[in-house]
């Protein structure tokens, strides 16, 4: 997911991910995945994607939806 443009086309990425979740109801494991996977497939540093993976961790943890399907 991201927002292509968002003052052009009203695309903001926080309406996005509504609208997915609207559409599909994505329950946690799904959400932690797309994330994940955002930060695996970027063209950041190993140093860097491990630093975002753990914060990513710690929120899900925080709020109580790590899942099983987390690697």
């Amino acid at each position: 997911l991201n927002s292509d443009d968002p003052a052009y086309f009203g695309g903001y990425l926080n309406a996005n991910i509504r609208a997915v979740q609207a559409a599909f109801g994505f329950d946690a494991a799904t959400w932690y995945r797309l994330a994940r996977n955002s930060f695996e497939a970027s063209f950041a540093t190993d140093e860097e994607k491990a630093g975002w993976i753990a914060r990513l961790d710690a929120y899900f943890a925080g709020a109580g939806m790590i899942t099983d399907s987390r690697p």
